[in-house]
């Protein structure tokens, strides 16, 4: 996974064109779960923001808290790129193995996939040629399929045939991504 996630990044980041900013969100890099990004300029005051968000923890406290998130992001911007108020439409993906906060202080987790439809706010801020600042708050609804499993004996404790359906409206973006001016 870590692979797929270096390369998908590596790719967006070489084959794009004018005007194209590489972004770190400092944010989460705190709490050692990175969130890397690539926006580009698609018209005047369009931009096509790429990012990949990754907790690679197998384990905290004894529960899994691994998931992986790639979300493409259509943004808007009211004055200019780059440079103050936008707003964003993006759709995803996810992949976890992860206890739902519902299950938090039980022995119960879930491994699977999902997809998630939202929209995020932001603002950002030129600090000189080459930085910027990108100040943003998402969310949207997540559909989740999935198996739960009880983490002392790993049987599954959920009745469901083959995967189980979760759909919840919340906020799952946010942060401060410091960009660096490729071009």
């Amino acid at each position: 996974m870590k692979k797929i996630f270096i390369v998908t990044f590596l790719f967006f980041s070489i084959h794009s064109p004018s005007q194209t900013y590489v972004k770190v969100n400092a944010m989460t890099t705190i709490f050692t779960i990175p969130n890397v990004g690539i926006e580009t300029s698609i018209g005047e005051k369009s931009t096509l923001h790429f990012d990949a968000l990754a907790s690679f923890w197998k384990s905290v406290n004894g529960k899994p808290r691994e998931f992986y998130t790639f979300t493409p992001e259509y943004r808007y911007h009211f004055k200019e790129k780059y440079n103050g108020f936008y707003a964003g439409a993006h759709i995803g993906a996810s992949i976890f193995n992860f206890q739902k906060w519902n299950y938090i202080n039980t022995n119960s987790y879930e491994k699977g996939v999902g997809y998630f439809i939202g929209s995020t706010i932001g603002y950002q801020v030129k600090l000189n040629d080459k930085f910027m600042l990108d100040c943003f708050l998402g969310g949207g609804w997540h559909q989740g399929f999935y198996k739960g499993y009880d983490l002392t004996t790993g049987e599954r404790y959920e009745k469901a045939k083959n995967y189980n359906k979760s759909g919840e409206w919340f906020p799952y973006r946010g942060g401060v991504m410091v960009s660096y001016k490729l071009n």
